[in-house]
């Protein structure tokens, strides 16, 4: 089969590989589509940050190169002889953390902070493949009602859900959200679904604006001219949002986002900045408090729910998808060279 296996910065490569044999839980699905994601583009303009390249994954066994990729969906088509849960032909979406199973955190059911934590396609082969294997807990059976092309977005919507459900926000809240990149933009989407009040969304491209009241953004700041705070304050009686989202990762929006807050208001921290500064003293005389929210855990199956019941369209997000052949010119350097892209998707068949 082909796959894009990533062995530098700037180097992926199309090759040819062999189909290794299924172990123990495992299944092998064909890939119907696979996401490029903000970490991938990491990793590819600049890695590695998360792919092992000195030492193999605890439990994923790989290391660099290995196939990109973690949002992906497909059709089983084969499992190990100890798989019960899926048969060949189920319609799948991925969730693509490792678990060890047996660590406190797992026991808890917190498995998203598995001390082995993981993602394939980063930490082990992906699915920007025509044929992928993980394990058999990774994947989802989808509803009738569920298109491939919204369960291969059902990852970074799992990113949003799980932040929003880490956060204090209640049903009427205001919140604020700042960068409207994928992740930004399913954030809004899943602010509304669970009751958020008002829903300021900022960014500084128009057309990623635009999107965000087309999904149910309220208001819609564009940081290079709009007094984000002043706005902010003003909609809120003076006294700022009891919730914000840093979706961004940058010390402007990390600032912007502590700065809406009322007293006691609580900054969700989801975008990827390796360091920012603090201003702790604000932090203390407010008593606010920063949550930080990494992967998910246990929301697929309402994610999933929501597509077939009509409630949650995915695919508004996505603006573009390429042929496997074309996923570095028309995927990767397309998405890193216009922020009008929002989510590309890669179909590896057909």
């Amino acid at each position: 089969m082909k796959a894009w296996f990533w062995h530098g910065a700037r180097d992926l490569r199309l090759q040819e590989t062999a189909l290794r044999p299924l172990q123990r839980g495992e299944v092998r699905i064909e890939v119907a589509y696979c996401g490029i994601c903000g970490s991938d583009l990491h990793e590819y303009a600049d890695g590695p940050h998360s792919i092992p390249v000195v030492q193999p994954h605890p439990l994923s066994g790989r290391q660099a190169p290995l196939i990109i990729g973690h949002e992906f969906c497909g059709t089983v088509l084969e499992t190990a002889a100890d798989v019960t849960t899926l048969r060949p032909g189920a319609r799948v979406t991925i969730e693509p953390e490792y678990r060890c199973g047996h660590c406190t955190h797992c026991l808890a059911g917190d498995y998203n902070l598995c001390v082995s934590m993981g993602f394939a396609g980063l930490m082990g082969d992906g699915g920007m493949a025509q044929q992928a294997v993980v394990p058999a807990y990774m994947a989802h059976e989808l509803p009738n009602e569920v298109p491939f092309e919204q369960a291969a977005v059902a990852e970074p919507a799992a990113v949003a859900l799980h932040a929003v459900r880490r956060s204090r926000l209640r049903p009427g809240d205001t919140c604020v959200i700042f960068g409207l990149g994928a992740i930004g933009q399913l954030l809004v989407m899943m602010a509304r679904l669970q009751g958020a009040g008002q829903i300021i969304a900022v960014d500084v491209v128009p057309a990623r604006l635009a999107l965000a009241r087309q999904l149910g953004a309220d208001l819609t700041l564009d940081a290079r001219h709009d007094d984000v705070l002043t706005v902010a304050l003003a909609h809120t009686d003076g006294a700022g949002a009891p919730v914000s989202f840093e979706a961004a990762g940058s010390q402007a929006t990390f600032d912007g986002a502590l700065q809406v807050l009322c007293k006691g208001g609580e900054m969700v921290l989801v975008g990827l900045v390796p360091q920012v500064r603090l201003d702790s003293f604000d932090l203390v005389n407010r008593e606010l408090s920063i949550t930080s929210s990494v992967g998910y855990r246990g929301v697929y199956p309402d994610l999933l729910a929501w597509i077939a019941e009509g409630s949650l369209d995915l695919s508004q997000v996505v603006t573009r998808i390429v042929a496997l052949e074309d996923a570095v010119t028309d995927g990767f350097e397309a998405q890193l060279q216009s922020r009008d892209e929002i989510k590309i998707l890669v179909r590896p068949c057909g």
